[in-house]
């Protein structure tokens, strides 16, 4: 390791590997709230948050957890739950008078029609304002649930029923 006065450490959150800095400094001046979706293998979890001086405050939080109260009976890791997730977070969002934002990714990989981007289509199928693409999203069939067995795509229409009746 190289020692002397001109050697300087990066930065913790650098080093691990889990903060891009200089993406973040961007995002934080665009003075957005930003739409935060991080996957794990067996779940999502959707937030809305707002960059304050004294730290990151959250506003919205839902996780593919939540949706076993809105009837979804099947696994939190897969396209239907992802986008069900983003669609209650963004029920949740509009209710609390969050009404656009900007996608923050971190340093996921960016996939074209992967579960990140069926959980950004369930925000901005909510109403939330959210600029992107439309060649990112998976196809209406994945997001229904109507290309998996294990799946029921009419489940996926009596969640939806049912988050907007409480929202």
């Amino acid at each position: 390791m190289a020692t002397g006065p001109r050697y300087r450490v990066r930065l913790r959150r650098r080093r691990e590997g889990k903060t891009d800095y200089y993406l973040r400094r961007e995002l934080l001046k665009s003075g957005r709230t930003r739409l935060v979706i991080r996957r794990t293998s067996k779940h999502m979890r959707v937030q809305f948050i707002e960059a304050l001086p004294d730290g990151d405050k959250t506003l919205v939080d839902a996780s593919s957890y939540k949706l076993a109260d809105f009837g979804w009976d099947t696994k939190g890791g897969n396209l239907p739950a992802a986008y069900l997730t983003g669609y209650l977070a963004g029920k949740m969002a509009m209710a609390g008078g969050i009404e656009d934002g900007i996608l923050d990714l971190g340093l996921q990989t960016n996939t074209k029609r992967s579960r990140i981007y069926a959980a950004l289509k369930g925000v901005i199928d909510s109403g939330v304002e959210i600029p992107a693409a439309n060649e990112i999203f998976p196809e209406e069939e994945a997001v229904k649930g109507e290309f998996a067995e294990s799946v029921d795509g009419g489940n996926v229409d009596k969640v939806i029923s049912s988050i907007d009746g409480k929202f």
